[in-house]
C-alpha cells in the first residue's frame, strides 16, 4: 500500500521511537543476544537454553507495559536491564531519514510528538546518546500513562495530555498491531514503516500503508501549509 497523506490537513505528527526515528537493530541485538548471552552465563545454562527461556518469556507478555518494562525484567531474570542498556547506549543509531523529515515538520510548523513504550530509562539514554530529543516538541514515555500504544485507554490519555486531534494527526510506527489501535481510535493518518532494522530484511504491511524513507514524504510536506494554523 503507498501513502497518500494530504498535509494540509495534518497539525501534529506522532512518532514512535525504535525501528521508527531509531535503527531497531540496536534492540535486536540487546534483547535477542545481550540478554540471553548475560542469563547464560548468570545461571551457567547454554545459550540455547537461555534463549528458549528468553523467547518464552517474551512471549507471555508480548503487546504488554510489562514486554517493555525494565524493572519488570529485572525481577523475571534478576539482569539490571537499566544498567546494561546505558553500557550499551553509545551504539544506539538514528536512522538515515530521521532529522530530515524531523527538520521538515518543525519548519513547515507541524508540531512532533515521540510516543514509545520504551520504559523511561531506556528513552533517556538514547536521546543522551542521539541527542534526538532536541529535534521533537515533545517526548512520552507511555509507562507513565499506565498504558502500553495497544491499549485505547493510551490514547485517550495522550490525547488529554497533549490537546492532539486524531482527525488531523500522522501517526507512524512499524508495528502493525500499534497501527490498528491508532486507526480504531480515529487517528486519520497512520503509516507503517517497512525497514525498522537496518539488518534484517523489509516488513510487509498488509492493513496500512507504508515506506521505507521518510524524505519521500518532504516534496509534499514543502508545498502544503496546514489549512488551520491553530495548532492544538
Amino acid at each position: 500500500m503507498s501513502a497518500a497523506i494530504d498535509w494540509r490537513h495534518i497539525d501534529t505528527v506522532i512518532l514512535d521511537m525504535d525501528g521508527t526515528l531509531l535503527d531497531l537493530a540496536f534492540d535486536r541485538d540487546f534483547w535477542l543476544s545481550r540478554v540471553p548471552a548475560a542469563l547464560s552465563r548468570q545461571r551457567g545454562i547454554t545459550p540455547d537454553e537461555a534463549g528458549a527461556l528468553i523467547d518464552l518469556e517474551y512471549h507471555s507478555v508480548r503487546h504488554t507495559l510489562n514486554w517493555y518494562c525494565f524493572d519488570y525484567w529485572h525481577r523475571r531474570l534478576a539482569l539490571d536491564i537499566a544498567a546494561m542498556t546505558a553500557e550499551l547506549g553509545h551504539t544506539v543509531q538514528l536512522r538515515d531519514d530521521t532529522l530530515p523529515l524531523l527538520a521538515a515538520l518543525r519548519q513547515h510548523g507541524r508540531r512532533s510528538i515521540l510516543l514509545t513504550n520504551a520504559h523511561p530509562d531506556g528513552l533517556a539514554v538514547k536521546m543522551r546518546h542521539t541527542g534526538l530529543g532536541q529535534h521533537l516538541d515533545l517526548l512520552l514515555s507511555t509507562p507513565t500513562f499506565g498504558y502500553p500504544k495497544e491499549d485505547q485507554q493510551l490514547w485517550r490519555r495522550v490525547r488529554e495530555h497533549t490537546g492532539f486531534d486524531p482527525a488531523r494527526t500522522l501517526f507512524i510506527d512499524d508495528s502493525e498491531p500499534i497501527l490498528d489501535a491508532a486507526s480504531r481510535f480515529g487517528i486519520r493518518y497512520c503509516l507503517g514503516v517497512s525497514n525498522p532494522d537496518s539488518g534484517l530484511a523489509p516488513q510487509t504491511f498488509r492493513r496500512h500503508p507504508a515506506l521505507s524513507d521518510y524524505r519521500a514524504l518532504l516534496p509534499a510536506l514543502a508545498g502544503m501549509a496546514p489549512d488551520s494554523q491553530e495548532v492544538k
